[in-house]
This record gives C-alpha cells, sequence and structure tokens, in this order.
C-alpha cells in the first residue's frame, strides 16, 4: 500500500514537501496517545535477542535513524515510534541557516537513490538546544546530537564554530558527532585531514567535558566514503589515539558509481550527496578497512544503502555495533523497521552467535583466527 502510494502521490511531489508533509504526519501521530500507542505497538514490537548496549547506551536493538532527517529535533519521539532504536538529530550548527537555495533534493526512483545538496539548512544550535531541554518524551530512546560547520564561518575559525555548538548541545546528547563529511558546505571535507581533524576533535572533546561534568558525553566523528584508503586509516589511528568513542561509516558520495541506465541523466548530474542503495558497496567497504584497524577498541556504526534486514546483518558481521538508515525509509515507508528487526532477529537465530555484539565483526575474527 505505501508503494502505491508512493508512486501515486509522493512520487509527483517535490521530495521536499513531501518530507515536510510526512513529518507533519508523524507528529500529529504522536499528539494523539491512543493513535501513538497503536502504531507504536504495530510498527515498533521489540525482540529480546536484538538488545544492545553501546556508547553506554542500552538500547532496544541496533538500528537508528541517520542524521540529515530530523535536522531540529522535532520528531524524536515520532522516529521512535515508527521503531528506530535510536534517532541522530542534525546536522546542527552554531548558527540558524537556511541551508541551499531550492531545489536541493533529488530521488532517483529507478536506483533507490536520493541525492541532496540541502546546505545543513536548521534552526541553529541555541534553538535545538532550547527544544531538547523542553523535551518531554514519550518514547524514551538515544539521541545522538550531530554538529556541523556554518557556511559562513570561515575554514580558520571552525574549531570555535564547533566549540560553540558542543557547549550549547552537549548536555542534550546521548552521543555527539563531529560531522566533516558533508560535500555541500564549502570546505568542510577539508576537516577530514588529520591535522585539521585532531585539534578540532581535541577542543570538541575539551568543551564536552567542560560543559557537562556530571558524566562523559560519547564522542564520534562522521567519514565520508570518497576517502582514500590511507586517509580512512589515518582517520582510524586519529580515533584510537584521542580516545574517540566512534566512527560512522559513511556519509554521502559524491561519485556516481552504481547508478543504473534507468535514471533521469539530469538527476545523476545534479550536484550534492548521493546516499540509498548505491552507496552500499563502498560503505561497508570503508566500515571493514575501520574495523580492521580499530578492533573492538572503538565504535564503528554502519550507513549508507542498508535497505533489509540482509544489508544491516553484513554491517554487523563487518565490525559494526550499530547501523542506520534514511534513503531507504523514503522508499519503503513506516513498515520498514519492522521488516528489518524481524529480519535481524531472524538471522541471529540461524547464526552460530549466542547474541548480536558475538556477530559485531565476526567475518573478520573468522579470517585472522581472532
Amino acid at each position: 500500500m505505501y508503494r502505491l502510494f508512493f508512486h501515486l502521490i509522493f512520487k509527483r511531489m517535490d521530495p521536499e514537501q513531501a518530507h515536510h508533509l510526512a513529518f507533519r504526519w508523524i507528529q500529529l501521530a504522536v499528539r494523539l496517545p491512543v493513535l501513538r500507542t497503536f502504531v507504536a505497538a504495530a510498527l515498533a514490537p521489540r525482540y529480546k535477542e536484538l538488545r544492545t548496549e553501546a556508547l553506554g547506551r542500552r538500547m532496544h536493538g541496533p538500528f537508528g535513524l541517520a542524521a540529515g532527517f530530523d535536522k531540529n529535533a522535532v520528531a524524536i519521539d515520532g522516529m521512535t515510534m515508527l521503531g528506530f532504536d535510536h534517532v541522530e538529530i542534525g546536522t546542527v550548527t552554531a548558527q540558524p541557516q537556511p541551508g541551499n537555495p531550492k531545489k536541493r533534493l533529488f530521488r532517483l526512483v529507478p536506483d533507490r537513490a536520493l541525492i541532496n545538496r540541502m546546505g545543513f539548512n536548521n534552526e541553529g544550535s541555541a534553538s535545538v538546544a532550547a527544544r531538547l531541554a523542553a523535551r518531554n518524551p514519550v518514547f524514551p530512546t538515544t539521541v545522538g546530537v550531530n554538529i556541523g560547520k556554518t557556511k559562513v564561518v570561515p575554514e580558520a575559525e571552525a574549531t570555535a564554530d564547533y566549540v560553540t555548538s558542543t557547549e550549547r548541545l552537549a548536555r542534550h546528547a546521548d552521543y555527539l558527532v563531529v560531522n566533516v563529511s558533508s560535500p555541500n558546505t564549502p570546505g568542510l571535507r577539508n576537516l577530514q585531514a588529520v591535522d585539521h581533524l585532531r585539534p578540532l576533535l581535541t577542543a570538541v572533546r575539551e568543551a564536552a567535558d567542560r560543559t557537562v561534568t556530571d558524566r562523559r558525553v560519547p564522542l564520534l566523528v562522521k567519514i565520508a566514503p570518497d576517502l582514500a584508503d590511507a586517509d580512512v586509516d589515518a582517520v582510524a589511528d586519529l580515533a584510537v589515539e584521542l580516545g574517540l568513542d566512534g566512527i560512522i561509516a559513511t556519509n554521502t558520495t559524491i561519485a556516481r558509481e552504481g547508478l543504473g541506465l534507468a535514471s533521469d541523466p539530469a538527476l545523476i548530474a545534479e550536484t550534492g550527496g548521493l546516499s540509498g542503495a548505491p552507496l552500499k558497496e563502498r560503505s561497508l567497504e570503508v566500515l571493514r578497512r575501520l574495523y580492521a584497524r580499530v578492533g573492538d577498541r572503538i565504535t564503528l556504526i554502519g550507513v549508507g544503502g542498508i535497505e533489509n534486514a540482509e544489508d544491516a546483518w553484513q554491517r554487523i558481521l563487518a565490525g559494526a555495533t550499530l547501523v542506520q538508515g534514511y534513503s531507504a525509509f523514503i522508499y519503503q515507508g513506516p513498515f520498514w523497521c519492522r521488516a528489518l528487526h524481524k529480519g535481524l532477529a531472524a538471522r541471529l537465530r540461524n547464526s552460530p552467535y549466542a547474541t548480536l555484539a558475538d556477530a559485531v565483526g565476526a567475518e573478520h575474527k573468522k579470517v585472522t583466527g581472532r
């Protein structure tokens, strides 16, 4: 039914307009107690075998909503109601900004992909922090906060910009993510170079510790799939050196490999980050490389091209403790989480692993004999 609805209505709408419409429906459902209870029971059944501990948190499962969908922390309860085990909001910048000019979001339906050049459109860290502070959760969950650089801030002042967001948001975050990998903010990806990344992450870590004194806020970095393998290794080594809590692999790609002939060439030519099914292979490659480098010393989160339970299972075997999705939600609709959890639980039951934690990195351990 959702696919029929998608092709008859959503497919004909501007993607960003459809996104806002879906947000309104989700928020409406959360406001109605009987409806939200019914929806959560139908779409978010819990499987004991999928319970996950990561980043100091106990979660119902390993599958979360990737950053980019809920930029301003307005739908945390709604996305939890739909079955996501954690929700990563953002990307949030220190200053509010409108993002890039519209049209800036494009569907490549035959490839089950999206191209976006949103440009970190968000209300700014002060506004988002106030919303998080006032939040009275209907469905308690783990909330990650993804922060990025304000576009108008020069690269030389990027660290101070991230620190401002950290000081405002860290106390409201179950974990904090430094995003240096979006292709839609000029100069942002330059910060992935270790010489730039080390002082940035050090400053954010110090700001988080200075701001939140009653607990340690886990800190992660999100990297691009377009990094060369040597640069992936360098970021992995830096994460261990600095005592980071995790790495998210990966953000969107500026490459266009893997796109089929059925997609509109004009859409393929649009600038921005590509997400969805075509990203699957490279994102998995980066994850495997990271796990081979860091092992179990830090938490890895796999994201990029995850469409179904088999994709999530492969990320876990490759080394991901947590997995995230976004683009496939647009194409598969509200029953996506339910199907993914059911399939993931079945794969675990049919595997030689007693727990999901035992399966993390199992393909590497099997090869190395660890």
